[in-house]
This record gives structure tokens, sequence and C-alpha cells, in this order.
């Protein structure tokens, strides 16, 4: 198996369980860098952390996919955003190509890094929550890889997942089962050998970047009877959300930001 590059800051990883995790330098906002997850639409679901670091920022950073465009994490935060506050937009393409992306990630943790070296309190907003499936994270590598004495902080912020479960009173693990949390899978037999090893390891699935595939998955569920326990949701916490069984939406397209939630079964003890 080809082994892959690391950045030798971060591997091995280490965690330090010392009282300086609780120390105010990481509570409380101050010059440095903080990745703010600002959830995944309602400016509602924003931690009170969040809101605090953003009101604290000399800089409020957030991702777009091209220049000029609005970023949907500053579109969240927005009603928590001074006007006198800079507002640093980060270029981020939608591409496949590895390059465009890698460069994209070094030029930002360069400039966040600058940004904090003028003794500015800089926040990163990512949407969702900063450590699943988020910008911040590559921004994170990059930032530890080259500058590692930049002060940083990473505030959780609420996923889309949690918030479409929530909005649809859907458990999403109890007892003994497992949760899986991943893009949806590229091909039709992809998803059916992951629905086999779901229902025989117990687990709920949280397919997420569903879109297009949707056209091809329904039929898929349906077929093995599970249309009436899977949730659909697409663009939790935004005025258009669209949220309800799966049974009930048509096999057709729809946007990038949809996700479902699947249940196989249910634990033998429930009330």
């Amino acid at each position: 198996m080809a082994q892959v590059d690391r950045p030798p800051a971060l591997y091995p990883l280490t965690l330090s369980l010392s009282s300086s995790l609780l120390s105010s330098s990481l509570l409380s906002p101050g010059p440095g860098l903080t990745l703010v997850g600002v959830g995944p639409g309602d400016p509602d679901l924003l931690t009170v952390a969040a809101v605090r670091a953003i009101g604290a920022a000399d800089v409020v950073a957030y991702p777009v996919a091209r220049e000029g465009a609005a970023g949907m994490a500053a579109t969240i935060a927005a009603p928590w955003i001074r006007s006198e506050q800079e507002q640093l937009p980060l270029l981020f393409p939608m591409v496949a190509a590895a390059e465009p992306r890698r460069q994209a990630w070094l030029a930002a943790a360069d400039r966040l890094a600058a940004e904090v070296a003028a003794g500015r309190a800089v926040v990163l907003l990512c949407e969702g929550d900063v450590s699943l499936f988020a910008t911040g994270s590559y921004v994170l590598l990059a930032l530890k890889q080259r500058h590692p004495d930049c002060p940083l902080r990473l505030l959780p912020g609420i996923s889309a997942v949690a918030a479409a479960a929530a909005a649809g009173a859907f458990p999403l693990a109890m007892q003994q089962e497992g949760l899986l949390i991943r893009p949806t899978p590229e091909a039709p037999e992809a998803l059916e050998a992951l629905l086999v090893l779901a229902a025989g390891e117990r687990l709920v699935l949280g397919l997420l970047k569903l879109g297009h595939r949707w056209a091809w998955v329904r039929p898929i569920l349906e077929a093995r009877g599970l249309l009436d326990q899977a949730l659909f949701a697409q663009r939790v916490g935004w005025p258009d959300q669209l949220l309800g069984a799966a049974a009930a939406v048509a096999a057709e397209e729809h946007p990038y930001f949809s996700l479902l939630l699947v249940r196989q079964g249910w634990p033998a003890v429930l009330p």
C-alpha cells in the first residue's frame, strides 16, 4: 500500500491532558486565530462561544468558492459581524484537481498567520463544525506545518447531520448502535455494500453530499424497504430548508447540500 506524506509537525499526533487545556488563553479571545464553526444555516444555532469570538475579532475571514462570491459561512454569521470589522474572503476553489486546492489551503494559512503576526485577533468562519468535512481542517494542517507558533484555537459548531436529526426528531444513535457519517458513495454498488455493512454492524448512516445521486439512491432504498425509516434533509437551517421522510421525496436531482439519515433497525429495548 502506498504511503501518504504527512506534515511532520502533526504526526504522530499527541494529546496533552494537562490543566493548560482549560487555560484562559483558550477560553477567551485575544490576538491569534480562532476557527469558528457557525453551524449549517440558522444564525441562532451559533454557540455563545462562537458569537463571542466573532464579536472580539479584528478580522473575520471566511471561505468563498470564487472571487466576488458571498461565502455561506459569512452569510450564516452575518448577524454577529459588525460593519467596522475587516472582512477577509479566502478563495477555496471547488475543483477536482488537487494542486489548486493545495495552493489555496497554503495561501490561506499564510494570509491568516500574517494577520495574527501583526497582532490582530482573527476568526475563520467554517460552515457546520470545524472538524467534520471542513475547509478549516485543511487550513489547520497547513498552519501546523508552516506556522507552528501561530496561536490557534478551534470552536466546534453544530453539524448538518445533528441539525437535521434534531429538526426531524430522528434519534441518531442509541444504546449499542454506531453512527457512520460519510459522503454518499459515487456508485450504486458501493451504496449496496455500505448498506449491507451498516445492517450487520448496527450502524446508522449519515450520507452527505447527496445531490444528483438521489436519483439512483432512492430506488435502492425503496427496494430494501428503507424509505420510510430514512430522513431526507436539504439546506438544513436555511429559509428554503426541505426536511421529511425520504419516501415523500421524488427521485430527481437535488442540491449539493442535501443529506440522508438511514436507519435499518431499532435496539431491542425501547419504551
